[in-house]
């Protein structure tokens, strides 16, 4: 007769009292810590894209939040209105790939840890 399935063998408490899943959920919470801290750091974060040599400057958070606007007097001329339009796309475009690099850089190296864990999984392999 076979024995029936005891879950407490996989999961801590078994016949040799090893858990062998406690490494894995350790790294796991771990891993959930770091993310967690990374995502929090990003968002706290003041990030700045800049146009024309700074003629244009758009500060905002990590989290996408637009928190000021800084546009120099010399660029301000009402007969070309569509310069000053494309210095502040410009900006936001820059701000935009700051913003980006700033989560790869923090997320990054989290990402990598995860090797074989995501298989198929969109965003995690």
């Amino acid at each position: 007769m076979n024995q029936p399935f005891d879950p407490s063998a996989l999961f801590g408490g078994g016949a040799g009292g090893d858990n062998p899943m406690a490494g894995l959920l350790a790294q796991a919470q771990q891993m959930q810590a770091q993310l967690l801290a990374a995502q929090n750091e990003i968002t706290a974060a003041e990030v700045s894209g800049t146009a024309g040599n700074g003629l244009v400057t758009v500060t905002g958070t990590g989290a996408g939040d637009i928190t000021a606007i800084s546009i120099d007097p010399k660029v301000v001329d009402p007969d070309d209105v569509e310069t000053l339009q494309d210095l502040v796309l410009g900006a936001l475009a820059d701000l935009a790939n700051k913003r980006e690099e700033l989560a790869q850089d923090k997320m990054g190296p989290l990402a990598g840890g995860l090797g074989g864990l995501g298989g198929g999984l969109p965003g995690l392999g």
